[in-house]
């Protein structure tokens, strides 16, 4: 049966699965499909809740010809709509017409987006065994339509009015976490400060081991390795050094004093006293004092009384540091909800983000506690012209909202006559726009933007006509929800081809909403052997990211951002780090996004966001930027014929070599799909075949499915050897969970859901559309539940 959200769509690119290239099942694939045809019997999918109660689910009918999930309206009825000023039957007669007018342009989209890939296979298949002819390549790419011309003479120049200062003007680190999970998204929150002193003592960027209770001798290299983190960044004068100073002052004129022996008369001062900005406490003996530089700030907490601070001599006992200025709440690629149950956790959690109280019990050696939002932090300021006054920063970072993509439909909302289901983003964004006018409105205005914004993340759009569309969609909700004209903002990822060589276009098409442009390698990649599946076997991954495409990819995003005017209106950002246990290797390598010029860099923890938010006072990115806008030759226009070669294998792998990357590709993607499946875990650390740790997402699962397919269907593997690797990956990948007891292991009986996901994802991932898995993922989420029921 058809238990996923599937449309037309999505539904034709599976009817023939398993489909390995055009050649025949080999027996052993066969049995395999035999399995999979033999899955237990199951009931109706379409009327069960999620995980926390599987209720069977019934519909209301909310205007002619719509209808939601009962549950779902209940609770934006009771708890979201309450404190918005926005009557619910108002609401949701509203989004109904939404629905109606905007369903069939998403479904037009989705239909030029399978066109042109029809094209582009047939294009290649024409010509395969011959030299490819790249000048004949982009002249064809340019006739079809995939590559556009600019609908005007003028460039393009971004104008969004009334950009929170941590989007428009502040480089920092970006934090991305599911919303799904209450625990995540809380510290998530609250990772606008984090410790310095236990960033450095809980990671390898301080040598040696961490295991076991408090060690004295690790603490004494975790502050002789802060004390060179301040020399660097606040230098002081004379060449004096942080790890000489005994004591800490302000002075009658606002100036901070550091002694370098106890009872000193002659202090020492900052190399640049504008360093120094605030207090709190006494001036002969306080207990805060704050340092800012690159426009982020840096927290010195004293207290000679505290265990810490007695084992410093100015008695510092911790070290605060300004880090994620801004989070994405993540409802797509790291989340994982799959019905109306789980959209109501998710819409709930960002609900309660809006309002400033979504909490969550906690338990942390042997005691229990309730972890809250941040509340924001004050201090005294010593600035000229501000001197004696409080100075207030926030206490939790700002909140973007990250929604499912135009490709993802949903049966919580659907058409009533025939049932079929509507486009989840509709439905995401709805909800996303009426939780936030919480923020705008009322007792709680300002408590995430102080300057009356909603930030809405868009993921894989491919074209302006896209971003168009969505631009009208948040109009509509505007004006549903009475806010001022372009309130809901937009980020727009490019991480499909097509938007790549389209992004200026994309970009003029959201000029009065645009806060955000990205690089996201993992899904470009993704989207790039999809794109090129028919053209021949693609590169091994690493060499992937050295390929000529990706290097201009890299290069354009933030050349064409800067020219595009996004200076000081909005975030240009570079991809997550995806390797959290590796902290000292992100040290010395993720400093590069900024000489790239991004304004932010996802990182996959709180901790990684506060050791990532030294890079930032490191350099000046605006500096940076600014010289950069100078720069020639880097915009998308400029290197269109790169982002367009091809990434093929040239030459013959040996046997080893095609094994070891089957291998990689295998496990890493069976140790996703496991968890995604077997217990809603959208996105955690997996282990890799080296047992490394790594963060993954569906975006990495996309390159490893489209990867094996790719070169299955070009001869470089065959079925039986795919097979066989996966059913020794799964039996490695069982052996690396044997410790968690909600686990389904896939072997011995490889007959579960977790398994024929995985065979799904690779021999149906050619004809898988643009490559996405978010299809596959959910039908068999979906079964999973429903084995546990029964």
């Amino acid at each position: 049966p058809d238990l996923g959200r599937r449309t037309t769509h999505n539904a034709e690119a599976h009817s023939d699965w398993p489909q390995p290239g055009q050649r025949m099942l080999s027996s052993a694939l066969r049995q395999t499909s035999r399995a999979l045809a033999r899955a237990p019997p199951l009931p109706a999918l379409g009327a069960l809740g999620g995980a926390r109660g599987m209720a069977l689910s019934a519909y209301v009918t909310i205007s002619t010809g719509i209808e939601v999930d009962r549950e779902l309206k209940r609770i934006v009825d009771e708890v979201i709509i309450p404190g918005t000023g926005v009557a619910p039957e108002l609401f949701w007669r509203g989004f109904a017409e939404i629905v109606i007018e905007l369903g069939p342009r998403n479904r037009a989209e989705l239909d030029v987006r399978d066109r042109l890939q029809k094209q582009i296979d047939a294009w290649h298949v024409e010509r395969r065994g011959q030299p490819h002819q790249h000048k004949e390549y982009r002249a064809f790419l340019e006739q079809i339509g995939y590559i556009l011309e600019s609908t005007s003479d003028k460039p393009v120049q971004i104008t969004t009015e009334h950009v929170d200062t941590e989007i428009a003007t502040l480089a920092g680190p970006q934090l991305v976490c599911p919303v799904d999970n209450a625990r995540f998204i809380v510290n998530a929150a609250n990772a606008r400060w984090g410790s310095l002193l236990d960033a450095l003592y809980g990671t390898d960027v301080v040598p040696g081991p961490r295991g076991g209770g408090y060690s004295a001798e690790r603490g004494a290299a975790v502050f002789t390795e802060a004390h060179k983190t301040l020399d660097k960044i606040f230098p002081l004068a004379s060449g004096v050094k942080w790890e000489s100073i005994h004591g800490l002052c302000v002075d009658f004129e606002g100036e901070l004093c550091c002694a370098t022996r106890p009872g000193c008369n002659t202090p020492v001062f900052l190399l640049d006293p504008n360093y120094f900005v605030a207090f709190r406490g006494d001036k002969d003996a306080p207990t805060s004092l704050l340092l800012r530089n690159h426009g982020l700030h840096v927290e010195l907490c004293v207290d000679r009384a505290h265990p810490v601070g007695k084992t410093h001599k100015a008695g510092v006992y911790d070290i605060q540091v300004e880090s994620a200025l801004t989070a994405i709440c993540d409802a797509e690629d790291s989340a994982c909800p799959v019905d109306a149950a789980d959209k109501i956790i998710t819409y709930l959690n960002w609900n309660g983000l809006m309002t400033g109280e979504l909490s969550v019990p906690m338990e942390k050696g042997g005691k229990s506690f309730t972890r809250h939002m941040e509340p924001d932090r004050t201090w005294t300021s010593v600035e000229a012209d501000k001197q004696g006054t409080e100075y207030t920063l926030p206490g939790r970072a700002l909140l973007l909202c990250r929604n499912v993509g135009l490709h993802m439909y949903t049966d919580v909302v659907r058409m009533e006559d025939d049932g079929s289901s509507t486009p989840e983003h509709f439905l995401d964004a709805a909800i996303t726009a009426l939780a936030a006018t919480k923020d705008m409105r009322g007792p709680n205005k300002g408590r995430n933007s102080r300057t009356g914004s909603i930030y809405i993340v868009k993921p894989k759009m491919h074209a302006p006509d896209e971003v168009a569309l969505v631009s009208l969609l948040f109009s509509k909700l505007e004006r549903l929800l009475s806010l001022p004209q372009n309130t809901i903002k937009m980020g727009v990822m490019d991480e499909e081809r097509r938007c790549t060589v389209n992004l200026p276009e994309m970009m003029r098409q959201a000029e009065k909403r645009l806060v955000f442009i990205n690089t996201g390698f993992l899904d470009r990649t993704g989207d790039e052997i999809h794109t090129s599946m028919e053209a021949g076997p693609v590169l091994p991954k690493a060499d992937l990211k050295k390929a000529i495409w990706n290097q201009a990819y890299e290069l354009a995003n933030v050349a064409t951002g800067l020219a595009a005017g996004m200076l000081g209106r909005g975030q240009i950002g570079k991809g997550m780090w995806a390797a959290p246990d590796n902290m000292a290797q992100m040290m010395r390598e993720k400093i590069a996004h900024l000489q790239a010029g991004a304004s932010c860099a996802w990182v996959p923890s709180p901790t990684a966001a506060t050791l990532h938010a030294l890079h930032y006072h490191q350099l000046s990115v605006r500096s940076i930027q600014d010289h950069m806008i100078n720069s020639t030759g880097k915009t998308t226009a400029e290197v269109l014929d790169k982002l367009i070669e091809l990434p093929l294998l040239v030459g013959k792998l040996t046997a080893d070599e095609v094994q070891n990357e089957l291998e990689n590709n295998s496990q890493a993607l069976l140790g996703y799909v496991s968890r995604w499946v077997g217990q809603g875990v959208g996105c955690s650390k997996v282990n890799d075949i080296h047992h490394v740790a790594l963060m993954e997402d569906r975006a990495t699962l996309r390159i490893n499915a489209q990867h094996i397919a790719n070169w299955m269907h070009h001869g470089v593997t065959d079925e039986i050897m795919v097979l066989e690797t996966m059913r020794r990956m799964a039996t490695l990948v069982d052996s690396q969970n044997a410790s968690d007891s909600k686990y389904h292991p896939m072997a011995p009986g490889f007959n579960g859901p977790e398994w024929k996901a995985a065979l799904e994802l690779v021999f149906g991932g050619r004809n898988a559309p643009n490559g996405y898995t978010e299809f596959t993922l959910t039908k068999w989420r979906k079964i999973r539940k429903a084995i546990s029921v029964c």
